[in-house]
């Protein structure tokens, strides 16, 4: 009788202590969860607004309810940003022009 050649013998990959637990993977934030929207915003170069805007990041870390309530300062904020504008001094607006230039023709006779 002939013998087979041999298999080469595989051990079993040892097993887990009881006492470890695997570690849970993390959990992508779910839809109703506040998740940050990850928007780049580009600097106006204009300090009041640049950190009217800066501060639309903190709406991130809010569930929606507390959205408005940054929009609207947000917004307030731009607004009376916007109306100081309107009030500084600057260089005066050009005085409107007097009309045609040249003679004037009276058509009446």
């Amino acid at each position: 009788m002939r013998e087979s050649p041999q298999e080469p013998v595989r051990e079993a990959a040892p097993e887990p202590a009881p006492d470890a637990a695997p570690e849970p993977a993390p959990e992508p934030p779910g839809p109703a969860d506040p998740a940050p929207l990850g928007v780049p915003r580009t600097a106006t170069g204009v300090p009041e607004v640049d950190s009217r805007l800066d501060r639309l990041a903190d709406a991130d870390h809010l569930e929606v309810s507390g959205h408005l309530e940054v929009y609207e300062d947000v917004h307030r904020g731009l607004r009376d940003t916007l109306t100081a504008l309107d009030r500084r001094p600057g260089t005066p607006a050009p005085a409107p022009s007097p009309g045609p230039s040249g003679p004037v023709n009276d058509l009446r006779s």
